[in-house]
């Protein structure tokens, strides 16, 4: 009797265990598929009309057509991100209360767009439709190019001349050892942040100047320098110059988190910071030196959130190594920021050029495989080379990909989307909205048929996607789908998977 009762009390145990499992296993939600992420960029300049407008004086449409058709390309190749330069040389491509319309825009500095337009409100809401990041790359310190036609009167070279002075090519540099061009640079910049729904800020390599531009003699900063040892400053001069680059640095990065923490600061400093760092590196121009840029400092700080050097060099020259100064970099990302290198894509044609590209595009990938990414200098040969860039969509940029995540700025993910959906004809109809749509950057739309999820990314702007009930090639069934909502820090909401049998949809003609 006793042995009974023991075998009944095994079997209710195994039992119950049983029945936990199949009760868990029910509403164990699904895994999310996995997405891509790289963050696959194309540098736009304005500076000389090198990029877009491709000419000054283009009328409105001609360049809002341009701008189309640069968008579409980086779009339809799979890129997610554009770096367009909105501040040449102290001007706008922008409305601005600060600095004058641009030359390079309409051919006379000052001068308004006709048909009125502003730029950089067009580049954001277009590039935002396309699921496209927008970062606004300024050069912080340029006030006048040789390219830029004439001093005018609206140039902050006439207007606040106590800021610039004069290069023996004819450049004109703002000084910026001067605190009134740090206070100006420096509110340049988060005038932009505060009135455009930017996703990045970006920097390029251009601080003091290249000592070239002032026929290799001494940048002329007596005047500031003076005020500054009258001050009872006691560095020397070259810690000096450092320190005034670094106080703009660290100030925009911890303001433009006070303000809007969603916006990028970016920063694409020359390629190594110093020769013999790394010891390949014997010789060769050293930008802690002559630019003042102690970007090595920078990014052990943490002051930005990605890091470009410009890397513009070949994989296997042995001097200057793409692989072997991007691991130099690596071990001195410190904070762990993205480390996003930038690549010269025309250095190289035909099928040199394509070779090179995407074996950079995969060591990088290897390099810095929790958080890829690449920026392509520039757009121009991915305009002028169809098959550099078919290369590049048909091999590493296949897929779409997400921006990867900033980490380091928010974690907590965005709430999941409310959708409908209905049976159209052949397809799934669904829609979509959320409540904080101003904080969400993409959705991702993933479906399954039969066994395999797929995924397309979108913009914030779109909020809905016709799915097919069967892929008509393989006579694949949709099997589930879900939608999820991506915020301005690359988090992704909740994946809800919505399985298709258990669906009772509306039928709509």
């Amino acid at each position: 009797m006793k042995i009974k009762i023991f075998i009944i009390f095994v079997l209710m145990i195994l039992l119950t265990n049983c029945s936990k499992k199949i009760y868990h296993s029910k509403i164990q939600k699904s895994k999310t598929p996995t997405i891509e992420r790289e963050f696959r960029a194309a540098w736009i300049a304005s500076v000389a009309n090198i990029n877009w407008p491709s000419t000054r004086g283009l009328s409105t449409e001609q360049q809002k057509k341009e701008a189309i058709y640069l968008l579409n390309l980086l779009k339809n190749n799979n890129f997610n991100t554009v770096i367009l330069q909105v501040r040449p040389q102290a001007d706008a491509l922008y409305k601005s209360s600060l600095e004058p319309w641009s030359y390079y825009l309409t051919g006379a500095q000052g001068k308004t767009p006709s048909p009125y337009y502003d730029p950089l409100e067009f580049w954001i809401l277009e590039a935002h439709k396309r699921g496209l990041e927008l970062h606004a790359w300024l050069n912080p310190y340029r006030a006048h190019h040789t390219a830029g036609g004439e001093v005018t009167k609206a140039s902050v070279v006439r207007k606040q001349p106590n800021l610039a002075v004069k290069l023996e090519t004819g450049y004109w540099w703002l000084d910026p050892g001067n605190k009134d061009t740090q206070n100006h640079s420096y509110n340049v910049v988060m005038d932009i942040v505060k009135r455009y729904d930017v996703d990045g800020i970006h920097f390029d390599d251009y601080f003091y100047p290249y000592p070239s531009y002032n026929n290799n003699k001494d940048f002329p900063d007596d005047e500031s320098w003076q005020v500054y040892l009258n001050s009872g400053g006691k560095l020397k001069r070259n810690d000096w110059r450092r320190e005034n680059v670094n106080q703009l640095v660290k100030r925009v990065y911890k303001n433009i988190k006070r303000v809007k923490p969603q916006v990028k600061f970016g920063i694409s400093p020359f390629g190594f910071w110093r020769p013999n760092h790394p010891s390949s590196v014997t010789s060769g121009f050293d930008q802690y030196n002559e630019l003042y840029a102690d970007a090595k400092l920078w990014l052990n700080k943490g002051w930005v959130d990605y890091f470009t050097p410009q890397l513009y060099w070949a994989i296997n020259r042995t001097d200057l190594s793409f692989p072997v100064l991007l691991n130099w970099w690596k071990q001195e990302n410190t904070k762990k920021r993205h480390l996003w290198p930038g690549m010269s894509i025309g250095r190289k044609k035909g099928a040199a050029a394509i070779d090179e590209v995407i074996n950079q595009i995969m060591i990088t990938r290897g390099m810095v495989s929790k958080s890829p990414g690449t920026v392509h200098w520039s757009i121009a040969p991915l305009i002028d080379s169809p098959e550099l860039i078919k290369a590049i969509a048909e091999g590493p940029y296949k897929k779409q990909a997400l921006v990867p995540k900033s980490s380091w700025l928010h974690k907590k993910k965005p709430k999941k989307p409310t959708l409908n959906y209905s049976i159209q004809n052949d397809s799934l109809l669904v829609t979509w909205n959320h409540k904080n749509l101003d904080q969400i950057a993409n959705w991702v739309v993933h479906f399954k048929h039969d066994s395999k999820w797929s995924y397309n990314i979108f913009g914030r702007s779109i909020n809905s996607q016709k799915i097919p009930l069967t892929i008509e090639d393989s006579k694949k069934e949709l099997k589930a789908f879900a939608i999820s909502a991506i915020d301005k820090f690359g988090n992704e909401s909740v994946f809800e998977e919505i399985q298709i049998t258990k669906l009772k949809l509306p039928i709509k003609d």
